[in-house]
């Protein structure tokens, strides 16, 4: 199925639906498998080289994250880029991550400091590469890292849900509509804030950081309307 690694084997050893739900997520989140694209189960049963049931279990999955669309009689697709969930998903994560940033700002030590800055030089040369994926990662990475140094799990686990709607649209703006150095900017300003205790200044710089994607959605849905739905949910200019 175009999209996807066919030369990616399953790990036989290991429970397989798990193993597909991951596959399809991450081909899905880095618009492999495209929004509004055709899934058909056996021909990823055949791919990887097992049974149609745990296919059909990964859709049922997937569609529990609002990633495909289980239509009965017509089929399964990748669900398009929802505008309000995408919106939704901003205002958690930014309610979520500048209260995480300003608890952070009193108590992250200098070995998460120094790691954080570790991340951002990463990032650095991932855009240097033009990776897009390493640099998401290392972005991930970089948030996850802040939350750890508070010891809270609970609020990365509501964050990388969150993160579920707003993936795609993270891939498809790097680098033209959120270009890596703008990105890398405002982390070195979230760092500059924790590194002087200031509590304001990293809410502030975090805050200006996740709204980010409430300038770059409206370019986006504009260059690929076909992905994209509740256009009229487009934030204002």
């Amino acid at each position: 199925m175009p999209g996807l690694n066919e030369s990616a084997a399953l790990r036989l050893a290991e429970p397989i639906v798990p193993q597909i739900i991951n596959r399809l997520r991450q081909a899905i989140i880095e618009l492999k498998l495209e929004p509004g694209q055709p899934l058909s189960e056996k021909e990823i049963a055949l791919l990887y080289g097992v049974s149609r049931q745990p296919v059909r279990e990964a859709f049922i999955k997937l569609a529990e994250a609002g990633l495909v669309q289980v239509l009965p009689s017509r089929g399964t697709y990748v669900t398009k880029i929802s505008v309000k969930e995408v919106l939704n998903a901003r205002f958690v994560r930014e309610a979520i991550e500048c209260a995480v940033v300003r608890e952070a700002a009193t108590r992250i030590d200098s070995a998460g400091l120094d790691r954080l800055s570790g991340l951002i030089d990463g990032q650095m040369q991932a855009a240097n590469r033009l990776d897009n994926v390493a640099f998401t990662e290392l972005d991930e990475a970089f948030h996850r890292a802040i939350a750890d140094c508070l010891d809270c799990d609970y609020a990365v686990r509501v964050v990388e849900a969150a993160r579920t709607q707003t993936d795609r649209v993270r891939h498809l703006s790097l680098p033209e509509a959120s270009p890596f150095p703008v990105l890398i900017e405002q982390h070195r300003q979230i760092v500059a804030a924790l590194w002087a205790r200031d509590p304001v200044a990293a809410e502030a710089a975090m805050r200006l950081h996740v709204r980010e994607i409430l300038s770059a959605i409206p370019r986006l849905a504009a260059a690929h309307p076909a992905y994209f739905e509740d256009q009229g949910s487009l934030p204002l200019p």
